[in-house]
């Protein structure tokens, strides 16, 4: 009991939890604000009362064409908000943290033969196996 006790109170554990509990909680937001209001917007602007509703009969199946966009709309929605609210903040941190830094010294070279990419100490060249200075 007490490795496991160790692994479930390890930062990443729950931190990953806190995520997904937060993660389910934002795709609620997003769909109630797709489904409540963008919906009737593009409903309005469709002409049809119910937007989520629209459907198509083909031999008697009915696909609900109306629902899927809107999951689309939230998945587009969730994109959005993650880039703009994620990772473009964190983009921005990270390259202000290493605004000084000097960039890593280069590991690998180019052939000159043939373009490939080989380690910085290779005397030849693994692909075309031309002798490199």
């Amino acid at each position: 009991m007490k490795g496991f006790r160790q692994f479930i109170f390890r930062g990443n554990v729950l931190d990953l939890a806190v995520a997904v509990v937060m993660g389910a909680a934002f795709a609620a937001v997003v769909t109630a604000l797709v489904k409540d209001l963008l919906t009737p917007l593009i409903a309005a602007v469709a002409g049809s009362p119910d937007f989520s509703r629209i459907a198509l009969d083909v031999n008697g199946s009915k696909l609900l064409i109306g629902d899927f966009l809107n999951a689309v709309i939230a998945f587009v929605m969730m994109a959005v908000a993650v880039y703009f609210f994620i990772v473009v903040p964190v983009n921005h941190l990270t390259a202000r943290l290493n605004r000084g830094e000097a960039p890593p010294d280069p590991t690998t070279k180019k052939c000159p033969e043939c373009l490939s990419e080989v380690a910085i100490a290779a005397r030849r060249c693994a692909f075309c196996t031309s002798a490199l200075a």
